[in-house]
């Protein structure tokens, strides 16, 4: 048994909220700066300047998908490799990984750069509005490929339960991005192009840090082979397609709500752009629980303890459940504070948005860190499809149907109340997927599917 597989022994509950508290420290830090880059572009007093960021950010959510996925696929081949004893199949997939997503990185990143003017139109934004969006997007989009290496790098870190160095590594990638925002935005008079350009240096800061602590502290990456990195086409690919899709329906459910917004003017889209800002600030710790619980349940899905598998599942749900009420009381009492910090007075309609969420309606998010969770399960245990259809609905029929529904009852309020609502009905059947998967299968251990070179435990393939 690899010494490295540390959740096979231990505390269930106590290695997710060690895992979670540490990568949301991490992100917490990242989204701290954009939630500061809207406060910073809020002091400019231009409402097209905000609006512009929420709708680059809608598109750059779209693109970010893909790290995301990818990552999901690196980490979940090596924690199952290490679960099954074998660090050299970690490594290489890990090199995999890394050279695999670059190159998609920039691809991707090369088709939406031509495309950004059609992109930001389509959602809605028009003249000036349209004019700085595309300008801060130009700017930043070429950077996706270096920060796609950061989070596999942080999601390589991850499977080997080196929970603090994966939460150093978007932390000072932070501090970079928060030092340089008021120097360029301000000190420079760059306005979009500063929070552009600061953005881009905490990228090449993350991947830097990143790839130095899996290759310093765990010798994380094999030595670069195109033959091993071609052969480990088919089993990233396996499992980061379908996660690479289930990310993207998330961007795309945003971006229909965007454009609904945008029917209620700019200063709705705003109030929006703020929400945006402020719900990973304040849920961070459940956007982490996906990338946290995954490690611990790939791990002992590939040392066959099933049995832990299902209990990692269950405490994840109740560290959801805690995390929601805390922080949706922290949001009601900081209702005050948060007018101050975005000089809401003088816009009513963007207060009224920012006060719905920082209240009832953060509480929903509940099951969105169901839904994350249960994703997290499907993608370690051999189902990323299940986490893609999942999601897919949640952002599609769980989204436009109650958004169109809630819009035309209530207006612009309407539309974020019927986001959120969507999510219930589909974290429901998540749950209720995730326990046919745990309870109607078992562990087997045989070849590994996506790799016919390699031996790795392969999750909930036989049936009883």
């Amino acid at each position: 048994m690899a010494e490295q597989a540390k959740f096979l022994e231990g505390n269930l509950l106590r290695h997710i909220t060690v895992m979670s508290l540490t990568a949301s420290a991490g992100l917490m830090a990242v989204f701290a700066v954009d939630f500061i880059d809207m406060i910073f572009i809020s002091m400019l007093g231009k409402a097209e300047l905000a609006a512009a960021i929420g709708y680059a950010g809608a598109i750059l959510f779209f693109t970010g998908s893909f790290g995301i996925g990818m990552a999901i696929a690196c980490g979940a081949l090596v924690a199952r490799a290490l679960g099954a004893g074998d660090d050299e199949r970690a490594r290489q997939v890990a090199t995999s990984s890394l050279a695999i997503g670059f190159v998609v990185g920039a691809v991707f990143a090369a088709v939406v750069w031509v495309n950004i003017p059609l992109l930001v139109g389509l959602l809605g934004a028009t003249g000036e509005t349209l004019e700085l969006a595309t300008h801060y997007m130009a700017i930043i989009l070429p950077s996706l490929p270096v920060l796609l290496i950061g989070i596999v790098g942080g999601a390589i870190l991850r499977a080997y339960g080196d929970a603090t160095r994966s939460m150093n590594v978007l932390i000072i990638g932070g501090v970079v991005n928060a030092v340089l925002d008021p120097i360029l935005i301000f000190g420079l008079d760059l306005e979009l192009t500063g929070a552009a350009l600061a953005s881009i240096a905490a990228r090449f800061t993350i991947a830097y840090v990143a790839l130095s602590a899996v290759i310093k502290h765990h010798n994380g990456l094999a030595p670069f082979d195109p033959g091993a990195i071609l052969r480990d086409l088919r089993p990233v690919f396996t499992i980061a397609l379908p996660a690479i899709l289930t990310q993207l329906a998330t961007p795309v459910g945003q971006a229909y709500v965007t454009r609904a917004m945008s029917e209620y003017g700019e200063e709705a889209v705003a109030g929006m752009a703020i929400v945006g800002r402020l719900t990973p600030v304040a849920f961070g710790v459940l956007f982490a629980l996906s990338g946290a619980v995954g490690p611990v349940i790939g791990q002992n899905a590939g040392a066959g303890r099933d049995d832990r598998v299902r209990d990692a599942f269950r405490d994840a749900m109740i560290f959801t459940a805690a995390v929601t009420v805390l922080v949706s009381l922290i949001l009601f009492l900081a209702r005050p504070g948060l007018v101050w910090l975005f000089a809401l007075e003088g816009a009513p309609a963007a207060m009224g948005l920012v006060f719905l969420f920082a209240g009832p309606l953060s509480l929903l998010w509940f099951f969105n860190g169901v839904i994350f969770c249960s994703n997290a399960a499907f993608n370690n245990l051999g189902r990323p499809f299940t986490s893609t259809m999942i999601n897919w609905g949640r952002h599609t029929l769980g989204t436009i149907i109650p958004v169109w529904l809630f819009a035309a009852w209530l207006g612009a309020p309407g539309v974020l109340i019927g986001q959120a609502v969507g999510g219930i009905v589909f974290a429901l059947i998540a749950v209720a997927l995730v326990r046919q998967v745990m309870t109607g299968e078992t562990v087997a251990h045989r070849p590994d599917p996506f790799n016919r070179h390699h031996r790795i435990v392969n999750i909930f393939q036989h049936r009883r």
